[in-house]
């Protein structure tokens, strides 16, 4: 089988055999930043000791590294800007927040701002499947809700473009 006939040219495989793979080590990239960021919003450790300590972790060689590099330490440079976003569209300030809610916030902004490969809504569902494994009770809704309203700012016309593929066809009036 050739490349142009479905196949991964890299790993021989399936293309879309891969992709299962390469979503669950973007997720794991995902939950090890959580945990960095975390940490690094408590303590304020150097973001190198922590990438350090997160590599050490079990499960780390299956994450996206690379994934994980530019959540964590953009997450970490770009602290100010993501939280001037987020402070728009919380309903309280932003040194309020959890810290899981506030990493995980911080994750979604990130991707929404930076990772135009990934689709707005897979920003937003993998945040709130991130803030459903680690955060509180109904974390996640809130999660929803303020990425949501951070995507309509972000991603302009992909949110309205997918709002008006959704939009329920008005009925053709009849002759």
């Amino acid at each position: 089988m050739s490349a142009a006939a479905g196949e991964d040219a890299l790993s021989g495989k399936p293309a879309a055999a891969r992709r299962p793979a390469a979503r669950f080590a973007r997720r794991r990239a995902r939950e090890f930043a959580l945990q960095g960021l975390y940490e690094w919003l408590v303590s304020r450790t150097d973001a190198s000791r922590i990438d350090a300590h997160i590599r050490e972790l079990d499960g780390f060689a299956k994450a996206d590294s690379e994934h994980f590099d530019a959540l964590l330490r953009g997450c970490i440079a770009q602290a100010q800007e993501l939280d001037a976003v987020l402070a728009r569209h919380v309903d309280r300030r932003v040194d309020l927040l959890s810290p899981v809610e506030h990493a995980v916030l911080w994750i979604g902004v990130y991707e929404l701002r930076h990772c135009l490969d990934i689709p707005y809504r897979v920003c937003i569902n993998e945040a709130v499947e991130v803030a459903k494994s680690f955060g509180g009770t109904d974390g996640h809704k809130y999660v929803n809700g303020v990425l949501d309203k951070a995507a309509a700012e972000l991603r302009p016309h992909e949110v309205s473009a997918a709002r008006r593929a959704q939009a329920p066809r008005a009925a053709k009036p009849r002759p």
